[in-house]
This record gives structure tokens, sequence and C-alpha cells, in this order.
């Protein structure tokens, strides 16, 4: 009995030094995995972002229509010969600006002058032919009066004078023809105008199927600016034009930095391009500068209407997405919302609201791409230069300069951002 009480004390010590390692294990393994699943929670709950906000303000919004046009001459005449003949001499400078009926060139008019004196002599002719029957019928009606001619002598003497003054009348035509080509042979402007370049040179024989023509005048002032638009807009452009209103168009320069003049609406087309649904509109620019060249390609922008009182919001505050048209508002608790809104016109730096904000609403400007809806956010102190861009635009209601029309919503993010 006393060799075995050892034993028994020894088994017993080992089997409870047993249950302790795996006491002691199980606990090691509860606080790791207590403390894994406290720093996935931890990890969950995101940190506020840090975002820049504007408040939404009442003020005019310009409707402009922002289109691609054409410098389209009032006139663009090509002079062609009216009649052959050698040209023997060119009365205008390449590039010269020319008035209505000044000289330009000059056709060898002997052929036509020789043609005028043949139908004079014809007209002298047949006018003494003229003469003698009227003097014949003048006896054979007295004579006839007396019974002492045949009825038929008397009628046809009188178709004789009828034949002789036909035949003056005619050759009084011609002469007015070879009239009239001797005109032509001195050719004039037709139009006021710029000359191009000389395209036939003294020496030369000119047709009438000439295709080329002598020269090509310009109008250069005033000139239009052809230009076209959206169906989906045309209806708000005729119910101002049929109104009378004259509708204010700026024209910038084809990289669209510059302006380079002025003018307004004054005709609309009477049928839509169906292969591209828009409708051609020209307008008329005094272009006293001649800033505007013909066929030159140029920005358009036409002032539609003003939108009075509306609320506006920075341009880079408004979203589209699977909601469609939406801004981050921002709530009470500092947390972010979306609401969905009904955009108006925009000027590039604001956009008007029809629908769906109210003016004094804050709205998230900069660091839109990082927030969801009930996103916690902590607004970014204002800079001194953010600190004045936080008033009411004042700019809204006038047009704006043609880089700011353009200006993407990133660009403007990183404004507010700054």
């Amino acid at each position: 009995m006393s060799a075995d009480t050892p034993r028994a004390a020894g088994t017993s010590g080992r089997k409870r030094g047993r249950w302790i390692a795996i006491a002691t294990a199980v606990v090691v393994v509860a606080l790791v995995v207590f403390h894994l699943f406290n720093r996935k929670q931890e990890k969950n709950v995101a940190p506020p972002q840090i975002v820049s906000v504007a408040v939404a303000t009442n003020g005019n919004m310009p409707e402009e229509l922002s289109e691609l046009g054409t410098v389209t001459p009032v006139a663009t005449v090509t002079v062609l010969p009216q009649l052959s003949g050698y040209l023997t001499e060119v009365g205008y400078q390449e590039g010269q600006d020319v008035k209505k009926g000044q000289f330009l060139a000059q056709i060898d008019p002997r052929q036509y002058e020789i043609s005028k004196q043949q139908a004079e002599a014809q007209l002298a002719k047949d006018q003494a032919n003229l003469d003698l029957a009227r003097a014949d019928l003048a006896r054979y009606t007295q004579l006839h009066e007396q019974k002492s001619i045949a009825e038929q002598t008397y009628i046809d003497q009188k178709f004789t004078v009828e034949q002789d003054e036909a035949a003056v009348k005619a050759d009084k035509a011609n002469i007015a023809q070879f009239e009239l080509d001797l005109t032509y042979c001195r050719i004039t402007a037709p139009v006021d105008g710029r000359v191009g370049l000389r395209l036939v040179d003294p020496g030369n024989y000119v047709t009438p199927s000439s295709t080329t023509g002598i020269v090509v005048i310009t109008t250069m002032k005033p000139t239009t600016v052809q230009f076209t638009v959206p169906q989906n807009t045309l209806s708000k452009v005729l119910d101002r034009y049929h109104t009378g209103a004259k509708l204010p168009v700026t024209i910038y320069s084809s990289d669209n930095t510059k302006q380079i003049a002025t003018g307004s609406l004054y005709a609309i087309n009477n049928q839509m391009a169906t292969s591209t649904g828009t409708v051609s509109l020209r307008a008329t620019i005094p272009n006293d500068d001649e800033a505007l060249y013909p066929n030159e390609f140029v920005n358009v922008k036409m002032l539609v209407d003003t939108l009075s009182n509306t609320v506006l919001v920075p341009t880079p505050a408004v979203q589209t997405g699977a909601p469609g048209n939406y801004v981050f508002l921002v709530n009470a608790d500092d947390s972010v919302s979306v609401q969905k809104i009904t955009p108006g016109p925009s000027d590039g730096q604001f956009t008007a609201i029809l629908s769906g904000l109210s003016a004094g609403q804050r709205v998230v400007t900069d660091g839109t791409d990082r927030l969801s809806d009930g996103a916690k956010i902590r607004i970014a102190k204002a800079g001194p230069a953010q600190a004045g861009s936080a008033a009411t635009p004042a700019s809204s209601s006038t047009q704006t300069s043609p880089a700011s029309g353009r200006r993407k919503h990133g660009a403007g993010a990183a404004a507010s951002a700054s």
C-alpha cells in the first residue's frame, strides 16, 4: 500500500497540470478571438469624411445656348461675263474694297459696236420703207373713198404699212440689244464688298459659260453667323422670338478664349434637318472692325432668357448617378443625405436648381466621391480665398466668360476644396 501511494499521487499531479495547461490555452485563444473581433468592429466604423460645403442661394441665372457657328456673308457674288469676247482691261486690285457700280473689267466692244451700226442702218432702211408705205396708204385711202381703186388694193396697202412698222420695231429692239451688249462689255461691281484674287488675266477670251468667273466679291460688313440649335431647345427660342424680343448673340473665337463680336438673332430656318434634329439660325453682326472673316468657324452664345430669383448652387455640387441628378445635403447631425433635384441652366460656375432644393440649405461641393447616403462628415476650414466665395454669386445674373462657361466639375470641385 505504501508503494502505490506515491505513484497515484504523481499520476494525479500530471492530470491536474494537463487541465491547467488546457484551461490556459483556452483563455489565450478566447482573448485573441475577442481582440480580433473588437479590432474588426473598430475598422468597420468609418471616420468622418472631410468635405467642403456651400449654401444654396437665390439669384439670377442667364439661360444661354452655346453652339458652333460659321461666319456667312450677306452676299457672295461670282462676277460672270454676260457675253463672249477678249478681256482687254482689269480695273481692280486684288483684295480691294469696291462699291456697287465700280468698274472691274473691260471686254473688247468693237464687235458689238459694228453690230449696232448694222442694226442702225437696217432701221434707217426699214423706216424709209415705212414712210413710203404710209404715203401710199394715204393716197389709196382717198382713191378708196372715191371708189377709184379696188378694195383689195387698199387692204393690201394697210397690211404693208403694218409689216413695215413691225420691221422698224424689230430694228429698234436689235439696237437696244447691242447697246445692252456694249454695257455688258464694261463689267462693274454688282454689290459693295471686297474682291478676291484675280481669276482671269487680260488677254483671255471669256464666255458666259465660264464657271470660275472674273472675280468673287464678298460683303464684309455687315455679316451674319449661322449656327444650329437642337430641337429640344427650339421651343424656348421660338417663344421669345415670336414676342418680338431681340435675342442677343455673342461671338467667341474658335478656341473659345476671346470675345470677337456681338449681334442679335434675326432669322430662323423654316425646316428642321432630319439627319441631325437641329434647326439653323442666323444672327446679324455689324462687323465694323471686320473681326469676323467669311467662312470662319466661331463659337456662339445666345441669351434666350434669364431665370430670376432661382436657387443657385456651385456646379460641382450637382452629381449624376443611379438616383438621377442629386446633391449631398448636409444634415444638422453632420451627416449627409442624397437629395434628388431637377437642375436648370448653368453658367459653368453655378447651376440653377428648378426643384428639390431651397435657399439656405447646405450642399457638399468637394469630397463627394467618398460619400454615401448617411455618411458622417467633417467640414473643412475655409481658407482666405474660399471665405470670399461663400457670398451670394453676384456674377450669376451676367454672362460669364467662355472659360468659365466650359469649366468641368472636377475643376470646380478643386476650387472649392482649396
